[in-house]
């Protein structure tokens, strides 16, 4: 016979035995939940038997605390509107008559231990004891706690209570001043998150076009009195019977993405992380690979990612046209309504349609729009009922729409204004319009990259060079790029190089080369709208070729007048030169804040200016530029009184590439330094602010040996520095004369401070004849490991097949470089020139070699494998 439970143990028995039915209860609901497919159907059903499971567990657990009965516990928050996540807190109210403090302290162990019973319960709860005067008090003077409390729903205790405390609290509710503070708290947190819908990892809750968005429209309804759900408010007349399928079809889609991120991840995630993108996308039936195994053309992360964009981009269209029409019933609009033309009004700097049904009627005036918007300063925004018939209008932009001559015409109008083409392209992407009339852009809206290059959706990208191309046509912002500028002051046809933006990468994300894809489609856009032929070819040029300038910059060497040969007869002539060099450098600025630099526009620069004097007749003359550069390095010489031919010791021991290699300033700063050195048997290190911008220039002069430069590397590697760029040469006397272009990694900007450190530092590494030291494993980023890169390795012969080129592409990690100057050191493979280029997380390296062992196919082989490796194991 089993004995009867002790009166002590009895409680804690009782409390197991309802944790372990919630546990019970709770799992086989997250089992649903996973096992729903693609299917956003019931996914509010799920959230609200989850709220009203926890409903019961409390409402047993207060029973059991024998709380005063006048009292009341109530749900608030999104607990209080019964949409409860699977790791959300669990947000309660313990709400008191007024006048009650003598009552509380006497239940003051009650409550302690009815919060208690409620951790121990299994529930991550969230808890406040107030009396209605002190919500009141906290809710006047605090908006969050304000909008907590308008959803409140009263879970057990006094019913009077409840009805007391919402009588009060909407009768202090002040509407106007309510939707004021939550449209400044959501600029601020659209602010917190770039303003955009489009981040790599989205917090599907408080992003622009997540959740919170939707969630602002109901609390200001419903403190506006026009309804606590969507259905009321397309009732009330806010919100279209289309809107209001819109609305809900997409709120379903982030209410199961924030669900599945919950269960999948085990706690409260409401970011979409790369560890998490593929995991959840798998939940909803996405695979990256046919089952066949095929790799598909989109990865299972990118394709949920882009369905996510979609939604997201919905969420914010008609977030604002309802916030919008919230605020014109609460405002009742005293503006006049000024006539601009027979179809549009200005209403006080917002373009308001003459009729709800204007495009309908007139399909032309959806482009007069923004050409209206554009051409007009006084105009700023559209209004809701604007916004509302462009939303109810996409379908009306059909292939009909896009063939009609005269829409075909104000789209060429709206290229070639003179200003306004960033914010009117932006605003025709976020309506909608951008994409249903030029068809292959619609392809790449929310389209991700997740190439550890780009941190923007194809479209924003494009939107982004459009913006940098139109600023270098723009006096105020000359300061950013003056020698873009310079060169755009003279330019004849700016809107030829923002078609050029707009379709340089519409190729993306349909598999094959999308600059050639993007040429193709950039061709039939001018065909049909009547561009002609020198314009069009140039347009086509530019999209088929954008990437060809910084390819060469980066990854071939400028000095060698071969190169910009080639590139001068590729580029064909000066017109064409200007225009891939403007679409080049808005390009880089426009992939992500971390990719240019300072050091990449000079050779963008160099590359320029020196394809332009073969383009105008100078055929490279290797001896003149030369001499021409030591008579400059000279004259700098004497100004800094260096002896008369002091010069002469050193340049004699050096070669042709050196001085082909290096601008006048820094033979002269090289030759300042070493002049009386030359031939020493310790090596010298010098440091110096990097002439092109941000970084240091390192000078380092040094009987040569095969591991100096992997010693070299693993200097950098371990004082946190990043090279950029890497000139080798060897001098007749047996002397290596490097230099080094770096930034730092952990301290950018105190450069001035470092330079002592990295002379003495570099200095004794090396002259360290020990063994290499290995390579320390250090932890790649969040995105390397989510979307890492296959590494490739190349070694092929130059053109003169007296040098090799070898060229690396991997995932950016700290101490790759010197991972693969070990390798060359070990093969006794002398580095003649190394580009570094770091393309986000991504790096493609250049390197040019000198060896015995490269003569050998299977040493060849050899050495790939073993930088392949090297690559691989970190």
């Amino acid at each position: 016979m089993p004995s009867r439970p002790s009166p002590d143990t009895a409680p804690l028995q009782a409390l197991q035995a309802l944790r372990d039915g919630y546990r019970q209860d709770k799992a086989a609901l997250l089992d649903k939940l996973q096992a729903a497919g693609a299917s956003t159907r019931g996914i509010r059903k799920l959230l609200l038997k989850l709220s009203h499971l926890t409903d019961r567990l409390l409402c047993r657990l207060w029973a059991g605390a024998r709380l005063p009965q006048d009292w009341a516990l109530l749900a608030v928050g999104g607990y209080g509107r019964a949409q409860l996540f699977p790791h959300s807190d669990v947000d309660v109210l313990l709400l008191l008559p007024d006048g009650t403090a003598a009552a509380l302290d006497d239940a003051r162990k009650p409550i302690e231990a009815f919060i208690s019973s409620c951790w121990d319960a299994g529930l991550e709860i969230g808890s406040s004891v107030r009396s209605v005067a002190e919500c009141l008090s906290e809710s006047a003077a605090d908006v969050t706690v304000q909008t907590a409390l308008l959803e409140s729903r009263l879970l057990c205790g006094s019913p009077a209570l409840f009805d007391e405390f919402c009588r009060r609290y909407d009768a202090q509710m002040d509407a106007r001043a309510f939707l004021q503070a939550k449209t400044l708290e959501m600029r601020q947190r659209h602010t917190k998150y770039e303003d955009t819908p489009y981040a790599l990892e989205p917090n599907c809750k408080e992003s622009p076009g997540g959740l919170r968005d939707l969630q602002l429209i109901i609390w200001a309804a419903n403190a506006a009195g026009l309804g606590s759900s969507w259905r009321e408010l397309a009732a009330n007349g806010l919100a279209t019977p289309f809107e209001l399928r819109q609305i809900e079809r997409n709120e379903a889609l982030l209410l199961l993405i924030r669900a599945r991120l919950h269960a999948i991840a085990g706690r409260r995630e409401d970011r979409l992380v790369f560890d998490l993108q593929t995991a959840v996308a798998e939940s909803f039936g996405y695979r990256s690979t046919a089952p066949d195994g095929q790799r598909l053309a989109m990865r299972a992360s990118e394709t949920l990612m882009r369905r996510y964009y979609w939604a997201a981009k919905a969420v914010t269209q008609l977030s604002q046209i309802l916030l919008l029409g919230i605020e014109e019933r609460l405002n009742p609009s005293t503006h006049e309504l000024r006539p601009i033309n027979a179809r549009f009004f200005d209403k006080a700097g917002l373009i308001e349609v003459a009729s709800d049904d204007l495009y309908e009627r007139h399909p032309h005036a959806i482009l007069e729009t923004f050409l209206l918007y554009q051409s007009s300063p006084a105009l700023k925004d559209l209004s809701a009922r604007t916004l509302r018939a462009l939303y109810n209008a996409r379908g009306l932009m059909d292939a009909g729409f896009r063939r009609d001559p005269a829409n075909r015409a104000q789209f060429m109008e709206i290229l070639r204004q003179p200003s306004g083409i960033t914010h009117a392209m932006r605003l025709m992407n976020q309506t909608s319009v951008l994409g249903r009339y030029l068809w292959p852009f619609r392809r790449i809206v929310g389209q991700m990259q997740h190439d550890l290059f780009h941190v923007y959706t194809v479209d924003q990208h494009i939107l982004m060079v459009l913006r940098n191309m139109r600023r270098f046509f723009m006096a105020e912002h000359a300061h950013e790029y003056p020698f873009c500028s310079q060169l755009a002051s003279g330019w004849d046809k700016p809107w030829v190089l923002y078609l050029a933006a707009l379709f340089h990468d519409i190729g993306k994300g349909r598999g094959g080369n999308h600059s050639q894809i993007g040429a193709q489609e950039v061709r039939r856009f001018c065909r049909q709208h009547g561009i002609d032929a020198a314009d069009a070819q140039l347009a086509e040029f530019l999209v088929r070729e954008h990437l060809l300038m910084s390819q060469v910059a980066q990854k071939q060497d400028l000095s060698d007048p071969d190169v910009i040969r080639a590139f001068a007869q590729h580029v064909g002539n000066e017109r064409q030169l200007t225009a891939l060099y403007l679409l080049t450098v808005a390009d880089i600025r426009g992939t992500s804040p971390k990719v240019w630099n300072a050091w990449k526009g000079k050779l963008l620069e160099d590359l320029y200016r020196s394809t332009l004097r073969v383009l105008g007749g100078r055929a490279p003359d290797p001896a003149a530029e030369i001499e021409a550069r030591k008579r400059e390095a000279l004259i700098l010489l004497a100004l800094s009184a260096l002896p008369h031919e002091a010069h002469k010791r050193l340049w004699d021991t050096l070669d042709v590439s050196y001085f082909m290699r290096h601008e006048a300033p820094d033979i002269a700063w090289h030759t300042r330094h070493l002049s009386r050195h030359v031939g020493a048997a310790r090596a010298i290190v010098r440091a110096r602010l990097s002439l092109a911008g941000e970084g240091l220039e390192v000078l380092v002069y040094a009987p040569d040996q095969a591991d100096l430069f992997a010693r070299i590397c693993g200097y950098f590697d371990r004082a946190g520095f990043s090279i950029l760029d890497a000139r080798v040469h060897t001098a007749h006397n047996g002397h290596a004369l490097d230099t080094f272009q770096v930034v730092a990694t952990s301290q950018p900007g105190a450069y001035r401070e470092l330079i002592h450190m990295v002379e003495n530092g570099l200095q004794r590494a090396i002259e360290d004849r020990g063994a290499l030291p290995e390579p320390a494993r250090k932890r790649v980023s969040r995105r390397v490991r989510s979307f890492p890169i296959a590494p490739r390795v190349t070694l092929r012969p130059d053109e003169k097949a007296q040098r090799w080129l070898l060229s690396i592409s991997a995932s950016d990690r700290a101490g790759l470089l010197y991972l693969v100057a070990r390798v060359l050191s070990r093969h006794s493979l002398s580095v003649q020139l190394a580009k570094i280029s770091t393309l986000g997380e991504r790096v493609e390296d250049t390197f040019l070699l000198q060896g015995a062992e490269l003569q050998s196919n299977q040493q060849q082989i050899r050495i790939e494998t073993e930088l392949l490796q090297a690559l691989a194991d970190q």
